[in-house]
């Protein structure tokens, strides 16, 4: 690692997430570590294994052995087919549980030393927004409102410094339908509905900023995009999809919900100019496809693919990025 600081905000992504790490894979070879990290659903893994002390490289080995169906596993009522499916919604909300993520996650973290966000603490941190190394962003259905964790446990009556990382996670990386979601309990014994925090922000990059002017720390933001936009135009304008069909117009919905919130925010910031800009794009032989969100039966050359396409992206970013002009027209002192 080299003497440059960074923090890092890292977009969902679902199994694409592997993208994001071949871009970190990159600003590590530049020289840059992380001081404070922070993402939402897949990019909140990516953001809490980094915290607790992986490197890019051992990120990657361990996204490269792990069997990614495993994470859709069914329960007795979802292997039912149709009517099961139903049922298990109508009663869960959800198809699928999220307790191998959880475990698998709670793994990782113990061959780090961590487990609780006491681990993660900052103890000279210069704002309360700094005051752990990681942040996940999650949904609150039953207030809707954005959920920032650990610093919103307090609103639950709950010990931030307690808590496990991996529950946290959890909650961010719930996808709704897809995933049952997360029931958290605050002080008044009331029941919280938690989901995908991509709901509401799936690029959180505000999180990290500094409100009080200049930082002297660049916070740099890791964003999944169009293949058109890769290609130098503004991911933000060229990303325009046909609605026809039920079934079109219910993922428009779903895809707004998780992008109009961030793309506004990123369209007055000047976000863009921060973005390391990953293709979920790749071509295999004759195979040419998108990689989606949900591909659970992604391949390896597929990971390989995604990850290289992280990788490239970043070194490509970096050859133009320039903080201080960055500063200069984005932020007053």
């Amino acid at each position: 690692m080299g003497e440059k600081k960074c923090r890092g905000v890292f977009e969902g992504g679902g199994v694409k997430g592997i993208g994001l790490v071949g871009a970190v894979a990159g600003i590590e070879d530049n020289g840059y570590e992380f001081e404070n990290v922070a993402g939402t659903s897949a990019g909140a893994i990516v953001a809490s294994l980094i915290a607790v002390g992986y490197t890019a490289a051992e990120i990657k080995e361990e996204m490269m052995k792990i069997n990614f169906a495993n994470f859709s596993k069914s329960d007795f009522l979802a292997r039912l087919g149709f009517v099961g499916i139903a049922l298990k919604f109508a009663t869960k909300n959800g198809v699928y549980k999220a307790d191998y993520l959880e475990e698998w996650l709670e793994g990782l973290y113990a061959k780090k030393g961590k487990s609780r966000f006491r681990d993660l603490r900052i103890e000279d941190a210069t704002s309360e927004r700094y005051r752990y190394r990681f942040q996940a962003v999650a949904s609150d259905l039953s207030d809707s409102s954005i959920l920032v964790l650990p610093g919103d446990l307090k609103k639950f009556g709950i010990d931030p410094d307690s808590y496990r990382i991996a529950k946290a996670v959890r909650m961010s990386m719930s996808i709704p339908v897809y995933y049952e979601p997360f029931i958290l309990t605050d002080a008044d014994g009331r029941k919280h509905v938690v989901v995908d925090g991509g709901l509401l922000s799936n690029y959180p990059i505000w999180l990290l900023d500094d409100k009080r002017g200049k930082s002297r720390i660049p916070t740099i933001g890791f964003k999944f995009v169009s293949s058109e936009a890769v290609t130098g135009v503004d991911p933000l304008t060229v990303d325009h999809k046909k609605v026809h069909s039920m079934s079109g117009f219910t993922l428009a919905l779903i895809r707004t919900a998780l992008d109009a919130h961030d793309k506004h925010y990123v369209s007055v910031k000047g976000d863009y100019q921060r973005t390391i800009a990953i293709s979920p794009h790749i071509v295999l032989g004759d195979k040419n496809e998108t990689i989606s969100t949900v591909q659970f039966d992604i391949t390896d050359p597929e990971k390989e693919a995604l990850y290289q396409n992280g990788y490239n992206a970043a070194k490509s970013f970096l050859s133009t990025w320039d903080f201080e002009e960055w500063q200069n027209n984005h932020q007053r002192d």
